[in-house]
């Protein structure tokens, strides 16, 4: 969020910073630490030293690294901007900025090669193996596959980040077997289980803490807005075309379907209304720098216009109830959650539902899918010494799967072009 957007006091004085208990700062392998900064400031600091993190930088968020566009996002560029939003946000809400800075920092640590695309491959290949799901991921990541601390038995325990820090990264507190009805959404892998019952020790059953709530906010209002820019800024999206009216209702039925029954359409079209009515609105795009400044100003008034809503919404909710942990609960208008929508789901109609981009998508997959089945066949002859070593203590087959899946998704979209072309193409004689 630019100096443009700083998020107002609301005109009035900044909430007090609410309070976190000894239990909150507890970490799963206990530490004593000297110095000046906080256990939290602490956490943020091995978030950003990761090599999860770093890996981020070729991994696609809505185009490929590997794709040519050399300005387009990828989730790491992604990862930070939510961070900002989050950080502000946090600040205005009286939450610690850097819980909620490090939770929307890891938030997507958790994702494959090839972004949600290759999630599908990872879950359809290891669906006999307990399924793979990016949340589920990130949370594997930093409790165990991660290097930094170990229990004294010789187990690791990741990153080994405060139970704030890591309840506040989880989007999704339940397993897959306790999903809601619906939803293939899920936080955790059943052998992660002993750390996630740490992490959620007198959290309410399937309730996301508020520092958590913050962060999905915050990605949700980055993924609109930049994803949106990206597209225009690549030519994927004209905006003639959604100006025109010619095809509006069908873009706001393609919306609709893409939002899953959360909006109806009326709500969807009055929604992309106000939105289109905004100043810096593109009615058209030249690549001008004119444009460009127009576009990015566009995206600032969005990332404000939501932020502010949901500040100022909550705030008039929780009263003087203090929003730390379970204190109480992050309130979005539902105008802005249909706003959100819209602006993800014309992103969804025109790039990632995109006949051209299916060709791509399906190679992508069988890409992924073959990769995995020629380590699984090799078993641990071709992983890396760590996921050798996980490997080898794995006690089933499901376990020894796990180990291929975490391999897998630990590379980058490049490294799995590379390692496919390595190992699965048959080289000619």
């Amino acid at each position: 969020m630019d100096s443009a957007v700083r998020i107002p006091g609301l005109g009035g004085s900044q909430p007090a910073r609410g309070e976190y208990r000894d239990a909150d700062v507890e970490r799963f392998v206990p530490e004593i630490h000297s110095g000046v900064r906080s256990d939290f400031e602490r956490d943020r600091a091995r978030v950003i030293h990761s090599s999860g993190l770093r890996k981020l930088a070729a991994k696609t968020q809505v185009l490929s690294p590997t794709a040519g566009i050399d300005f387009a996002r990828n989730r790491l560029t992604h990862s930070l901007e939510v961070a900002q939003i989050g950080r502000e946000l946090a600040a205005s809400l009286g939450l610690d900025s850097d819980v909620v800075d490090a939770a929307c920092l890891t938030h997507d640590l958790g994702h494959p090669p090839f972004g949600h695309n290759g999630e599908r491959a990872l879950a359809e290949w290891a669906k006999d193996a307990g399924g793979f799901e990016g949340n589920a991921q990130t949370l594997r990541i930093l409790t165990r596959l991660e290097a930094k601390r170990f229990t004294e038995t010789g187990a690791s325990a990741g990153l080994n980040l405060t139970r704030a820090t890591l309840d506040a990264s989880c989007k999704y507190p339940w397993s897959r077997d306790e999903a809601p009805a619906g939803s293939a959404k899920f936080g955790y892998y059943a052998d992660d289980a002993e750390v996630f019952h740490w992490m959620r020790q007198g959290a309410p059953a399937r309730v996301k803490c508020a520092e958590a709530q913050t962060m999905d906010l915050s990605d949700d209002i980055a993924y609109s807005v930049h994803d949106f820019e990206d597209a225009i800024v690549s030519d994927h999206i004209d905006p003639l075309i959604l100006t025109s009216r010619s095809g509006h209702d069908s873009l706001i039925a393609d919306v609709a379907e893409w939002a899953g029954g959360d909006f109806t359409l009326d709500e969807l079209s009055q929604a992309y209304d106000r939105i289109a009515a905004t100043p810096n609105w593109l009615t058209r795009w030249d690549g001008s720098r004119q444009h460009q400044a127009q576009l990015k100003n566009f995206t600032s008034d969005m990332i404000g216009h939501f932020a502010r809503a949901a500040i100022a919404a909550t705030m008039a909710s929780a009263d003087q109830a203090q929003l730390t942990r379970y204190g109480a609960s992050l309130v979005v208008p539902q105008e802005i959650h249909a706003e959100i929508a819209v602006l993800k789901g014309i992103v969804a109609a025109f790039v990632m539902a995109s006949g051209r981009r299916q060709p791509t998508y399906r190679r992508q997959r069988e890409l992924l899918s073959e990769l995995l089945e020629t380590l699984w066949a090799s078993q641990d002859a071709d992983l890396e010494p760590a996921f050798q070593a996980d490997f080898a203590a794995a006690g089933d087959e499901a376990a020894a799967k796990r180990v291929i899946v975490d391999q897998v998704a630990s590379l980058t979209d490049q490294s799995a072009i590379s390692w496919h072309r390595r190992l699965c193409e048959v080289p000619l004689v």
